[in-house]
């Protein structure tokens, strides 16, 4: 890897490592991480993990040195409901927004709407109160349910159009202060 990242080195400007759920290769990170940073020829790129969150506090001070960020994924706010999403209940995720917010390495907030079925829209009021004792520089991308790589049951499910992202976007854009991106495709 350290040897395709030199290649490539002069027109990228960081490594996001992402996939299923990357913390499960922690181990790994760590190390192209301590790499990346320690190689004076690639130290000047940024690296970052793309997660759902649930990698406990002692994983993320692991890696902690090497980070530059993350970008976590909230896919509902009440217990039961994430617990159904997902198959886990989202304290681990909420703690890991705070932790992470706390040590300055949150870069971004991912909240995911699917009509009907996430209840971020429904549960506002708690999700701005979590927001709102974040960074305001964080970033908040709203993520727009779609049929890609989905199985099973929630291919049945609604996918999230323009219309509705643009009505959850409302509902959140006036009682926050930091910077939201829209989805640029829906399909």
């Amino acid at each position: 890897m350290i040897e395709l990242i030199k290649q490539q080195r002069y027109f990228i400007s960081g490594i996001t490592v992402s996939g299923g759920e990357a913390t499960l290769q922690l181990p790994f990170i760590i190390q192209l991480f301590e790499r990346v940073k320690s190689d004076p020829e690639l130290s000047h790129l940024t690296c970052f993990i793309d997660s759902n969150g649930y990698l406990p506090q002692t994983g993320w001070q692991r890696v902690e040195p090497w980070l530059d960020g993350v970008m976590v994924d909230l896919k509902a706010w009440q217990q039961e409901t994430h617990q159904w999403l997902v198959g886990r209940s989202n304290h681990k995720v909420i703690a890991s927004i705070t932790y992470l917010a706390s040590i300055g390495k949150l870069h971004e907030l991912r909240l995911l709407h699917i009509p009907g079925k996430s209840d971020l829209d429904s549960q506002l009021n708690d999700l701005v109160r979590l927001i709102n004792t974040l960074p305001e520089d964080l970033v908040v991308r709203l993520n727009a349910f779609q049929h890609h790589g989905v199985v099973g049951e929630a291919l049945q499910w609604e996918k999230c159009s323009e219309l509705e992202m643009t009505r959850f976007h409302q509902l959140l854009a006036g009682k926050i202060s930091q910077p939201i991106k829209l989805p640029t495709v829906y399909t």
